[in-house]
């Protein structure tokens, strides 16, 4: 076996592990499967929010809930009787301070709005959920790419899945070649460094969901930056209808067809 064969099963074992990885997390008793619903408080000014115990509102920075102990609700894994205090949930799911039995009430906040998220491991469709498809690994769609910040960062207005309009932040854009030919996308750069675009491109809505995420590492300190379409990733509102995951800014739908990395949810 040659060198670069060497390295392509090296690569594709790699991919596969993480894609195995994906299925476990997504399967996870709080992976997104399990979100039945996002109640924004807006949206229920009495407090009482449909088939989620307590009374919930917005004051200033922050949600009050009351319960009773008829609630069933729990608060830092103790019962609830009376009134707390809560701001934006920012851990893992299963952290998350307001839980009922199994089920947890995630405390979300967007552009100044509430709303409370209700992740139950009964969910119908994770119970429904079979696998994720993805095309195997193919090593020509692991692209060398180069990052070009921009002076400042911008802020698009984008629709989202929930059919809302809201603010998108884009701190540059990542250039790579496919077959001879220059594209781009714009991204979002992470706390961590590393990069995030929503894009589409021609199998979208065909053979792959209507847009898909792309997590690219940090880049170099030249703005060398590895574009691996093979770990394009479903948006979270590919497994639940009730995230609000953000359509692709103008420019990040791609005019080439991209057959690697994830394409859809299959349920049994």
């Amino acid at each position: 076996m040659s060198t670069d064969a060497q390295q392509d099963s090296e690569e594709f074992h790699a991919w596969q592990r993480w894609h195995e990885g994906r299925i476990v997390a997504v399967a996870a008793p709080h992976g997104p499967l399990s979100l039945t619903g996002t109640h924004w408080l807006a949206d229920h000014p009495e407090g009482r929010i449909p088939a989620v115990p307590g009374l919930w509102r917005e004051e200033g920075d922050e949600v009050v809930l009351v319960a009773t102990p008829e609630d069933g609700l729990t608060v830092d894994a103790k019962p609830l009787d009376g009134e707390v205090r809560l701001g934006a949930d920012r851990g893992p799911i299963d952290a998350s301070r307001v839980a009922r039995g199994e089920r947890r009430l995630v405390v979300l906040s967007r552009e100044g709005l509430w709303a409370v998220r209700d992740f139950d491991p009964q969910s119908p469709t994770r119970q429904a959920f079979r696998t994720v498809d993805a095309t195997p690994y193919d090593p020509n769609w692991a692209l060398d790419g180069t990052f070009r910040p921009y002076d400042s960062d911008r802020t698009v207005r984008v629709e989202n899945a929930d059919g809302r309009e809201r603010g998108l932040g884009l701190s540059g854009e990542i250039a790579f070649t496919v077959d001879g030919a220059e594209h781009t996308l714009q991204v979002a750069v992470e706390p961590d460094g590393s990069l995030w675009a929503v894009f589409a491109d021609t199998t979208s809505g065909n053979s792959s969901y209507r847009f898909r995420f792309l997590r690219p590492p940090a880049p170099d300190g030249d703005g060398r930056v590895r574009v691996d379409f093979n770990r394009s990733l479903l948006p979270p509102c590919a497994f639940a209808d009730h995230f609000i995951c953000p359509f692709p800014p103008p420019g990040n739908t791609l005019t080439i067809a991209v057959p690697a990395g994830e394409r859809n949810r299959i349920d049994g």
